[in-house]
C-alpha cells in the first residue's frame, strides 16, 4: 500500500532535532577530569604562577585541531570547576565549541585583581602588572604549549569582574569576549565608570563582547553596575556588543552559575539549530513562481540570490523567500564570532520540466518493487549486478523494520510514480551515507548528512504521467532511519508532507 515509514512534517522534525546528538541512549558516564597543572615564571611579577589547563576531551595530541580559551580568573575548583561543567554542558547542546579553559591560580587576588591602590587595601593597584602579565606572557605561553587558535575569552567575578571590565578599557584586543559576573565597579569611588569614556573610543571596529551580571536588589545596586550601564549608553563604540542582565533571588556567590550559563552562550551568539531552508534545491520552471520555506532561526540570518556572500545589509531572511527565475540561494546567519558563522547555500536552475514516459500495459499499482541485500555498501555500488537476499512489495503490511538486520544493508526500491497533478513537487528524504533518490532516472538527492542535517528536499515541475521511480537506500547508521514523503501541487501550501499513496506506486511486471 505504501512504503511504512513515519509521516513525516519537515517544520516538526527540523525544531526537534538537536545539532549534537553523538548516541543514540543516555549512557553513565563517570568523568574524573583533574586537566594538567602547569607553572610559569613571571618576569613581569617576578614570582611563579601556578595554572590548570583543561584541553577538550575530544582533543588528541599530534592533531591539527585548534581551539578557542576560556581565561578564569580566581582559579581553581571556586570557579573553574563550575565552568567546565557548564561549559561542557553548553558544548553539548551546540551553544559553543569546544574549548581549552585556563585557570589562573591567585597569590593575592586583592593586589592582582584592582587597578588602583586604597589604603584600606594594603596590597591594592597591581591590575596594570597582572594584565601585563597575562597578555604577554601568559597567552604567548598557552598559544606555544597549547592547541590555541588565539580567540580568547576573559572570565571574572567580583573583584575578577571589575579586572575583566579594567582590561577591555586598557587592552581591548587581547580577548575577543568578556565575562564580568557581579563585577566590583564601587572600587575606589567608581574609578572604572570615570576612566571608561575616553577609554571606549579605541573599542570602535574591535567587533568583541562585553557581558557583564549583577543581582536585583539593595545588595545588587551596591555594585554600582547601573552606573556603568548609564556609561555604555552614552559612549558604546561600533562594534562592541555588549549586554547586562540583572537576577533576581541570587547572592554574590550563587549569580555565577545564571551568569556563566549566559555569558558563555551571549560571548558567541550561536542560535540553535543549523540554517534550515526546504526545498534545499530543485529545478523551477521561468515565470512560475517558487516559495522556499525557511525552518531555522532568522536571527541575524540574511540572503541574496545571485550566490554572492550576504552581509548585514543584505536582505533579512524571512519564513518565506519567493524564487521567480533561477537562483543561488545563499544564507548566512551571523554569530558574535566571525570564524563561526554559519553559511548554506541552495542551487535552483531553470529547465524544461521533465515529460513523463508512455504508460505501460504491464504496470500494477499498489506498490513499488523492493531488493534487499545483505553487507557494507557505498553510493558506487552497481546493485543491478548483484542478487538481493530479498525481494517484495512495498504493500501494506511491508514494514522497513521487520528486516533481517538492524543496520549493514541495501534496500533498493524502484517502479512508477504516477503524478495526478501539472506543477511543483518536493521530495524529502530521511537516510544514510550514501543514499540516492532517482526521478525519471535523474538523481535528485545523494544523502550525506549528518546529525545535526538529517532532512534533504529538493524541487522539480511535473507533469501528469508516470514517471521511473529509484532510490537506493544505504543503511549503516542504526540512528539514521528511512522517512520518504512529498508535497504535491495540491497540498503544497501546507507545508506537510505525506508519504506517497499507495495508489500512484506502481510495479513494473
Amino acid at each position: 500500500m505504501k512504503i511504512k515509514i513515519i509521516l513525516f512534517v519537515i517544520l516538526i522534525t527540523i525544531i526537534s532535532s538537536k545539532g549534537n546528538v553523538v548516541k543514540a541512549q543516555d549512557t553513565v558516564w563517570r568523568v574524573f577530569d583533574t586537566g594538567r597543572l602547569d607553572s610559569i615564571n613571571s618576569g613581569v611579577l617576578k614570582e611563579k604562577r601556578l595554572l590548570q589547563v583543561f584541553v577538550p576531551k575530544g582533543y588528541k595530541p599530534g592533531s591539527t585541531n585548534k581551539y578557542d580559551v576560556l581565561y578564569v580568573l580566581d582559579g581553581g575548583n571556586w570557579n573553574t570547576g563550575l565552568i567546565n561543567k557548564v561549559q561542557q554542558f553548553l558544548e553539548g547542546e551546540g551553544y559553543m565549541p569546544p574549548t581549552i579553559v585556563v585557570s589562573i591560580l591567585g597569590i593575592d587576588r586583592n593586589k592582582d585583581l584592582t587597578p588602583t591602590h586604597i589604603n584600606d587595601w594594603k596590597t591594592s593597584g597591581g591590575a596594570a602588572n597582572f594584565l601585563r602579565f597575562i597578555k604577554d606572557e601568559l597567552i604567548p605561553y598557552i598559544n606555544k604549549e597549547y592547541p590555541s587558535n588565539g580567540d580568547n575569552t576573559l572570565w571574572g567575578h567580583s573583584l575578577g569582574g571589575l579586572f575583566v571590565i579594567n582590561a577591555l578599557l586598557n587592552e581591548p584586543k587581547t580577548f575577543k569576549s568578556y565575562i564580568a559576573v557581579d563585577p566590583s565597579l564601587w572600587w575606589d569611588n567608581c574609578y572604572i565608570q570615570k576612566i571608561a569614556p575616553d577609554k571606549l573610543s579605541a573599542l570602535a571596529g574591535s567587533d568583541i563582547t562585553l557581558f557583564i551580571s549583577g543581582r536585583e536588589g539593595q545588595d545588587g545596586e551596591g555594585m554600582k553596575i547601573a552606573t556603568m550601564d548609564t556609561v555604555l549608553n552614552k559612549f558604546k563604540p561600533a562594534g562592541l556588543t555588549w549586554k547586562h542582565i540583572n537576577y533576581p533571588d541570587e547572592t554574590h556567590s550563587s549569580v555565577r552559575l545564571k551568569s556563566i550559563y549566559d555569558g558563555l552562550k551571549f560571548s558567541y551568539g550561536w542560535h540553535n539549530g543549523q540554517i534550515e531552508f526546504h526545498p534545499m534545491n530543485g529545478i523551477v520552471s521561468k515565470d512560475k513562481p517558487l516559495k522556499v520555506w525557511y525552518f531555522g532561526d532568522t536571527t541575524k540570518a540574511f540572503y541574496t540570490l545571485d550566490g554572492s556572500q550576504p552581509s548585514i545589509a543584505s536582505a533579512k531572511v524571512q519564513s518565506e523567500i519567493d524564487i521567480t527565475d533561477a537562483a543561488k540561494i545563499t544564507v548566512k546567519q551571523f554569530t558574535n564570532r566571525a570564524r563561526y558563522d554559519k553559511i548554506k547555500t541552495g542551487d535552483f536552475r531553470v529547465e524544461k520540466p521533465s515529460s513523463p514516459v508512455t504508460k505501460q500495459k504491464n504496470i500494477q499499482a499498489g506498490g513499488f518493487h523492493y531488493a534487499y541485500y545483505e553487507g557494507k555498501w557505498d553510493s558506487t555500488t552497481n546493485f543491478k549486478q548483484l542478487k538481493p537476499q530479498r525481494e517484495g512489495i512495498t504493500t501494506a503490511d511491508f514494514d522497513i523494520d521487520k528486516l533481517p538486520l538492524k543496520n549493514n544493508y541495501a534496500l533498493v526500491i524502484d517502479g512508477l510514480l504516477q503524478t495526478k497533478e501539472d506543477g511543483y513537487y518536493i521530495f524529502v528524504l530521511d537516510a544514510d551515507k550514501g543514499s540516492k533518490l532517482y526521478i525519471n532516472n535523474q538523481l535528485l538527492i545523494r544523502w550525506e548528512g549528518s546529525y545535526s542535517n538529517r532532512t534533504y528536499s529538493y524541487v522539480l515541475p511535473l507533469q501528469k504521467g508516470y514517471y521511473p521511480f529509484r532510490l537506493e537506500y544505504l543503511h549503516k547508521n542504526e540512528d539514521f532511519k528511512l522517512r520518504l514523503s512529498y508535497l504535491t501541487p495540491g497540498i503544497l501550501n501546507t507545508k506537510e508532507p505525506i508519504p506517497i499513496p499507495s495508489d500512484v506506486q506502481y510495479l513494473a511486471r
